[in-house]
């Protein structure tokens, strides 16, 4: 599995920033990641220097094998929270579309 994480110039810590959404998805697509090729994490500030809730933005790509590509996005005060919501939210998706192809075999 390709991970490729993208950030927009206002995100400030980008190297402990990308351990940390590795870490996350690792952890939590770990079973299901033999059928992913290829997941993009985009991360976004969305009003930049102004602070206010759900701000940060995260937007999770997944790359199945011979399917369409399938995301998830989540804001959150946090980009933590943002990036672990969305996360949470692409395993729910991968599980039910796995489970529909598991099923019709």
């Amino acid at each position: 599995m390709q991970i490729q994480v993208n950030t927009d110039n206002t995100i400030a810590g980008r190297e402990d920033v990308v351990r940390f959404v590795e870490t996350v998805l690792a952890s939590k697509l770990g079973p299901v990641s033999g059928q992913i090729t290829r997941i993009e994490v985009h991360l976004q500030d969305q009003n930049a220097d102004k602070s206010g809730p759900d701000d940060k933005r995260c937007m999770v790509e997944a790359r199945l094998e011979g399917r369409q590509p399938v995301t998830a996005t989540n804001t959150a005060d946090t980009i933590q929270s943002a990036v672990t919501g969305a996360v949470d939210k692409m395993r729910n998706i991968l599980d039910r579309e796995l489970g529909k192809q598991r099923a019709r075999r």
